[in-house]
């Protein structure tokens, strides 16, 4: 299968080509980016030195191919859909485009009239973990945002459980300065960011739509997100308010049948040692996303840790795209990220 990945010098764009270039179904056909149009991928990705020659391609050079995976800022692919259509019968969107359903939701979290909103009810919300019969029949996905991946990774077992009623949920989210992007920013010059454990998202961050629209939890979850000390990996830790207490065996229970099976879901609840619950450090590179929890009297605490630029976009991305394109669902992403990192 040839793969276009538009928007490729970018930190999630570059992470694509990565997996990609080691993908055994796949062959890169172009990395396309204006800022970077003529020079070598490695310019923009130094990692990928002589691991490939490619070059950069400008936007008005993009060719037809099997599939785009598209790392565009978001209200890009939005305005140009069409163009994008016409070049691949596979779209896999990482913008925040068409992850919702409710065109209204962009006005309010996005502030911006959808331009293409009679085309939302074509994408596939992308988190396999969810929507897997759906996107082995789907010709668009819309990959999850990287809070949101992890907040409903980490709530859905239970909302199925019935354990989350009509009662709020709270999500603490803490996350590395790699999902602010490249470009760069005063919040992102080193001074500023070194050493940060900064509150940046109180209320109304934008993935706080996803995580409700998802878990069917609308108005009911309180979404706050840090910004901390690390380059990659977002923990987000989830507490749930049930009348009734829950054991420890039931959460095994609950999670087990929930993600025993799931390829990239590992359960880490350990009574000993000190990795006892998720830590996304280990998880950089990794397509993995860890799932812990706890109980006391009234309250369930659950975390989940993922590499954002993996679980949290890129990965995801190449996971919803097997899935399309009807390959092995781990193909190209078996790097089970490193340790010591």
């Amino acid at each position: 299968m040839r793969v276009s990945v538009v928007g490729a010098s970018g930190y999630t764009g570059g992470e694509a080509l990565r997996v990609l270039l080691g993908h055994p179904r796949v062959e890169v056909a172009q990395a396309v980016s204006e800022s970077f149009a003529g020079k070598p991928v490695w310019k923009a990705h130094p990692n990928l030195r002589r691991v490939t020659d490619l070059a950069f391609s400008a936007p008005d050079e993009l060719r037809p191919a099997d599939a785009l995976l598209l790392a565009l800022p978001h209200g890009t692919t939005m305005r140009r859909l069409a163009a994008y259509a016409s070049k691949a019968g596979l779209l896999v969107d990482l913008s925040a485009d068409f992850r919702l359903r409710a065109a209204e939701d962009y006005a309010r979290y996005y502030e911006v009239d959808h331009p293409a909103s009679a085309e939302i009810g074509t994408f596939v919300y992308g988190l396999p973990e969810l929507h897997r019969s759906e996107l082995k029949e789907a010709a668009r996905a819309a990959v999850a945002g990287c809070t949101a991946a992890a907040s409903i990774l980490a709530l859905a077992p239970l909302v199925r459980s019935g354990l989350v009623g009509r009662e709020r949920v709270v999500v603490d989210a803490e996350t590395g300065s790699s999902a602010g992007g490249r470009e760069v920013s005063r919040a992102s010059h080193h001074p500023e960011r070194s050493g940060a454990m900064r509150l940046y998202a109180p209320t109304g961050h934008r993935h706080t739509a996803e995580i409700e629209q998802e878990l069917g939890l609308r108005g009911r979850v309180h979404l706050t997100i840090h910004a901390v000390e690390a380059v990659r990996g977002l923990l987000a830790t989830a507490h749930a308010f049930p009348e009734d207490g829950v054991d420890r065996k039931a959460l095994w229970r609950i999670y087990r049948e929930a993600y025993g099976a799931e390829p990239f879901v590992r359960i880490v609840e350990d009574p000993t040692g000190i990795h006892r619950y998720p830590d996304p450090k280990i998880l950089a590179g990794s397509n993995f996303c860890d799932v812990g929890f706890a109980s006391e009297q009234g309250r369930i605490v659950v975390s989940a840790a993922i590499d954002n630029l993996m679980k949290g976009a890129a990965g995801n991305a190449v996971q919803c795209l097997n899935l399309m394109a009807g390959f092995g669902e781990r193909e190209g992403l078996d790097f089970p990220g490193i340790h010591p990192a």
